[in-house]
């Protein structure tokens, strides 16, 4: 079985910056590429600068070298597959509704993901997806002051023209 601690950094933080990204980027009405640009460039800049950390951060531990390579991969995919799965939530659906969608998928992800963790550890479930649920919405709401922000006060002055 595959260990959940190899996934649950990368499953974890891609949820819930492609919700953030996907509803803070609508609140600033950016366009469907844009979103879907800004969740391909967290899918892979981020995610590999990410797995790099992750990869260091082993390798300082002195985890054996095979260990921290597949712990590393494993989380890139992670990441990578959620990461994607919200980029098709945004082709499929019209910008108005993909936010909404997006947040129900992030909030069924991150709940599964919580609730597994929650058992293996012996823990609450319900403590710990609300939890964890409470920081996503944390995020959702601050990426949401800050589109809206953008598009306030910046909307009629483009910098770049």
């Amino acid at each position: 079985m595959l260990n959940p601690r190899a996934f649950t950094f990368g499953g974890a933080s891609a949820i819930v910056t492609s919700m953030g990204l996907v509803i803070g980027l609508q609140s600033a009405t950016a366009s469907q590429a844009t979103i879907i640009s800004g969740l391909l460039i967290v899918a892979v800049a981020d995610n590999i600068s990410d797995s790099l950390s992750i990869h260091m951060y082993q390798e300082a531990e002195k985890l054996e070298p095979q260990a921290a390579l597949k712990a590393t991969l494993i989380n890139f995919v992670a990441r990578l597959v959620v990461a994607l799965s919200f980029v098709l939530i945004v082709i499929a659906f019209p910008t108005a509704y993909a936010g909404i969608i997006a947040m129900g998928w992030g909030f069924l992800l991150l709940a599964g993901l919580s609730y597994l963790l929650a058992r293996i550890r012996g823990a609450s479930p319900f403590k710990e997806v609300g939890k964890h649920i409470g920081i996503a919405i944390l995020v959702i709401a601050t990426s949401r002051l800050i589109g809206a922000w953008i598009l306030h006060h910046m909307a009629s002055s483009d910098p770049w023209g």
